[in-house]
């Protein structure tokens, strides 16, 4: 139980832990999802934004304004209206001014507001801002009644509930937040398209998916670059309100004369920063990751400019490139998750729905604005009346002012006008009782009269409502004209080519010999050159070599561990053969009561006898070993050994022996050919007899085996040791090597 102070009427009550938990976190999630995270369906905007534009509207910095001191600005949103840190606020207002962060910036800041580098902006005493024709639109009608308002957190004044919002800001910024339980991400997009598909639903609310996309082909991203997401799954994205949208670099190939050339990246995906970048791409070259890369350089200024330098000129750019969108963030994948709060609940909705809940907000901005006018007509309306009163009895009126007592009363009595007409009258000035000015007024009446009929047509018709709200999102689109720097089309659309990845880098890998050495401890380098004299290789104090093996840099290699694993290692990444290598332990995951058996080039055509020394093994084709996972493969199960043997298949003939130095000599059809499994016994053992050594050779050709000198013997009589799989087999010959293996 908890004991919980109720500071209204300061008793203590009782209440379980649990309970008083959960109401708290439910309280505290509830905040966060409405008043924090994500953004409103109607403005786009989040409560901390909305507060930012509408502080700075208080503070009259129109674009055509001066700037104004961000201190100035983040002390009055964070007094009046924001009651957070002054970092979260200015972050904010430094967002909403990156044109490489937003679409369409809200905020118009001059001074240091950071780059796309990451770097930080200066302090908010050191920077200015005001807002731009973007923010302005976004704030039309807030003094025409046109939405709601609320009291402040002080209540010392009030805010608006949401923002008339001109053009349909959600999509044009989109948003991301992470919320209790939820978060929104929602990609920016071109205000022209986004409109225009507005205007189609208007048309016809029924339009589909497919047409909407014809106008909205998908986002529009501030930094540019190549969207290579296939149409159906951006359809799709749009229709459920979740998807994501693969985004590339934009590149060219720059011609540097005599064969030779480099790549120039203008254009990077969104959100990326290109100084961690740039680090990737040095990580990438120094560890080799990247074969076909010789090196990097950002000679940007105001514009992107990576210099990519190819390993050498017969290096196909496009292979270059999609080694390099595999590798880095030069391909990066922005998730869309269209969850919004609508009518003050979170909902995640489909492209349709946003801009329907949208463009049902235009129509009541449009309506409450024409009420608003309307209002205003009335009232002008009734004193105009007033005041055509007067100038038709202009002579009585002044005889009333000039010798009654309470000329406003007799006034009223006199004529039958209102105390508000009567209080007109009698603050007219002289020189307004001239002719002319009469004329003024009854055209001012004739013009409002006609303007009044309007707006009750407009008011009794949800058909020109509609129309209203058409006319105003196309003098909108004017502000964000396509053929102009802010409103034409960043992103691009290109289908992802079919290149084999793996087989152009393998064609485009210089192929040059390589012995590869693992020693005693584990230590793995690759040595240049064939043919190499391994007993003058150095190796650390206390170790030796262990296994080598003669490949090509275009190879791979596999290692197979005693507990069964198999490893892959392209040979072209292996350390040096300066030093002593490095520890095989940093390219592969493997323990230290795990060794590894066998080292070998890969030949997918090739097959291999694997065995653990329980007297268990089976075939399996070489390819079903490769694995690219650093944790490896699991190929053979061991049944609780260790892997003993991994040979290549050289016969058709298999023999046996084990520690208990009993040969059996059986078909190797006999074996199953598996991709990975426990297999089969090969020879029947008694108490702690474990399999010593197995080989396969061809019947015509004989059992051969090489004592400890390296001598080869052969065995004619060996067909007397054949028998059945699993048999216990018999004493191995005179003359067998005294190790009990077929190879000394």
């Amino acid at each position: 139980m908890s004991d919980l102070l109720d500071h209204e009427d300061g008793k203590i009550i009782n209440e379980p832990l649990s309970e008083a938990l959960t109401k708290r976190y439910l309280a505290y999630a509830l905040s966060t999802i409405t008043s924090r995270a994500l953004p409103d369906v109607r403005d786009g905007l989040k409560p901390v934004q909305r507060r930012i534009l509408y502080g700075m509207r208080e503070l009259k910095l129109d674009p055509d304004a001066g700037f104004r001191k961000c201190a100035k600005i983040v002390g009055d949103v964070m007094g009046n209206f924001h009651p957070h840190g002054d970092s979260a606020i200015y972050d904010t207002l430094v967002r909403l001014a990156q044109d490489f962060s937003v679409r369409y910036p809200l905020v118009d800041g001059q001074g240091n507001f950071g780059n796309i580098d990451g770097d930080n902006a200066a302090a908010y005493r050191y920077t200015e801002a005001r807002m731009t024709e973007a923010a302005k639109l976004l704030l039309e009608g807030l003094n025409e009644d046109a939405v709601d308002f609320k009291d402040n957190y002080s209540e010392t004044d009030t805010e608006p509930v949401v923002l008339p919002a001109g053009y349909p800001n959600l999509l044009a910024n989109g948003a991301t937040g992470i919320a209790v339980g939820m978060a929104t991400s929602i990609p920016p997009h071109n205000v022209a398209e986004v409109i225009d598909a507005a205007l189609l639903l208007i048309d016809n609310k029924d339009t589909s998916i497919t047409e909407l996309m014809n106008v909205m082909p998908g986002p529009d991203f501030p930094t540019g670059g190549v969207i290579v997401e296939p149409r159906s799954a951006i359809r799709e994205a749009y229709e459920t309100g979740r998807g994501g949208f693969r985004i590339r670099a934009r590149w060219h190939v720059e011609d540097l004369g005599r064969g030779t050339w480099q790549v120039i990246v203008t254009e990077i995906p969104y959100q990326v920063q290109k100084s961690r970048l740039i680090e990737k791409l040095a990580e990438l070259i120094e560890s080799k990751k990247a074969p076909l890369l010789s090196d990097v350089r950002d000679e940007s200024a105001e514009d992107i400019r990576i210099v990519l330098e190819p390993r050498a000129k017969t290096v196909e750019p496009d292979v270059l490139m999609e080694s390099l969108f595999k590798l880095c963030d030069f391909e990066s994948r922005f998730s869309m998750n269209m969850n919004v709060l609508h009518k003050d609940a979170p909902r995640v909705m489909g492209l349709r729905e946003v801009l329907q809940a949208y463009l049902d907000h235009r129509r009541e901005v449009v309506v409450r604005r024409a009420a608003f006018r309307l209002d205003k007509i009335e009232k002008r309306l009734h004193l105009l009346d007033g005041y055509l009163i007067a100038y038709l009895n202009i002579d009585e009126v002044i005889r009333i002012i000039r010798e009654e007592d309470e000329p406003k009363q007799v006034m009223m009595d006199r004529f039958g006008i209102t105390d508000v007409q009567a209080e007109a009258i009698l603050n007219l000035r002289l020189r307004a009782l001239r002719k002319l000015e009469e004329m003024e007024i009854k055209r001012e009446h004739e013009s409002l009269m006609e303007e009044r009929a309007e707006i009750e047509a407009l008011l009794g018709s949800t058909r020109r409502q509609w129309t209203k709200v058409g006319k105003e999102l196309k003098e909108a689109r004017k502000s964000f004209d396509p053929e102009s720097e802010l409103g034409r089309r960043r992103a691009a659309f290109e289908d992802a080519p079919e290149i084999d990845l793996t087989a152009a880098l393998e064609a485009s890998t210089p192929k040059e010999p390589l012995t590869v050495v693992l020693s005693s401890m584990g230590w793995i380098r690759g040595l240049k050159g064939h043919g190499v004299d391994l007993e003058t290789t150095k190796f650390k104090d206390g170790d030796s070599l262990y296994l080598s093996e003669e490949v090509y840099t275009t190879d791979k290699i596999i290692l197979m561990a005693s507990d069964g694993r198999a490893f892959t290692l392209p040979c072209d990444k292996l350390p040096g053969g300066r030093g002593h290598g490095e520890p095989i332990r940093l390219s592969i995951d493997l323990e230290d009561n795990v060794d590894i058996v066998s080292m070998f080039k890969l030949e997918p055509a090739r097959k291999r006898l694997v065995a653990s020394d329980i007297g268990y093994g089976f075939i399996v084709p070489e390819n079903e070993l490769e694995s690219n996972r650093k944790a490896g493969k699991s190929s053979v199960n061991t049944g609780g050994g260790r892997l003993v043997l991994c040979e290549p298949i050289e016969g058709d003939r298999i023999a046996v022996i084990g520690t208990n130095k009993k040969l059996l000599v059986f078909p190797l059809d006999e074996l199953p050919e598996m991709p990975r499994g426990k297999g089969v016994k090969l020879q029947n053992y008694r108490g702690k007899e474990t399999l010593a050594d197995a080989m396969t050779f061809f019947r015509e050709d004989g059992l051969f085996v090489k004592d400890a000198a390296g001598r080869s013997r052969g065995f004619p009589e060996w067909e007397e040791w054949l028998g059945k799989r699993a048999q216990a087999g018999k004493v191995a010959p005179k003359g067998f090597p005294k190790s009990g293996r077929f190879a000394g």
